[in-house]
């Protein structure tokens, strides 16, 4: 189902919104959390790259990381008009504060914590990750963390950490933990 298939309802809460870092399982979690509450997935790479026919290591290589942006905060500015959707949103979505705005007034944002030994891990043999190109990636994630966490951490309205964990564990413990929230 296209976005644009989607009802749009501009500032309905009822959406669910997952940040952290790369390798965090926003994609993964985010799939497994929308099965379990029976809502629609999104994610907003897979959207930028449906809507461009590249993937997101192509764009950042051809256009740069700025360019990349701005299509990430069109997608999210379209994405929170929907009604209904879980969404993983890229690692670095956090960066624009009108992202952050639109996250948080129109739906309940979820920060997927992960330790660094566990980031590294996940994202070791993943070479479509564009910002970790690099010999050294354990420095970047760290470099991308330490501007990245606080703005998670600004941003939710719930905490749940990945690490040593199953995405079954961490979805089952969202929808717990949406469903007591007032």
């Amino acid at each position: 189902m296209s976005l644009t298939t989607l009802a749009l309802v501009k500032g309905n809460p009822h959406n669910i919104y997952l940040v952290g870092p790369m390798g965090s399982g926003k994609t993964a979690v985010g799939r497994r959390l929308a099965a379990l509450l029976e809502k629609q997935f999104l994610d907003t790479d897979a959207e930028i790259e449906k809507r461009t026919g590249v993937d997101v290591r192509y764009i950042f290589e051809k256009e740069g990381e700025a360019r990349f942006r701005e299509r990430e905060r069109e997608v999210i500015a379209e994405i929170t008009g929907l009604d209904g959707v879980v969404v993983a949103t890229g690692g670095g979505a956090v960066l624009d504060p009108k992202n952050r705005e639109r996250l948080a007034a129109t739906g309940t944002v979820v920060y997927l914590e992960t330790s660094m030994d566990a980031l590294v891990q996940r994202t070791r043999s993943n070479k479509t990750r564009p910002l970790l190109m690099s010999a050294d990636p354990r420095s970047v994630l760290e470099r991308l963390m330490t501007a990245r966490q606080p703005l998670y951490e600004e941003v939710a309205d719930l905490k749940v950490e990945t690490t040593g964990r199953t995405v079954r564990a961490v979805a089952a413990d969202i929808r717990e933990r949406l469903a007591a929230a007032p």
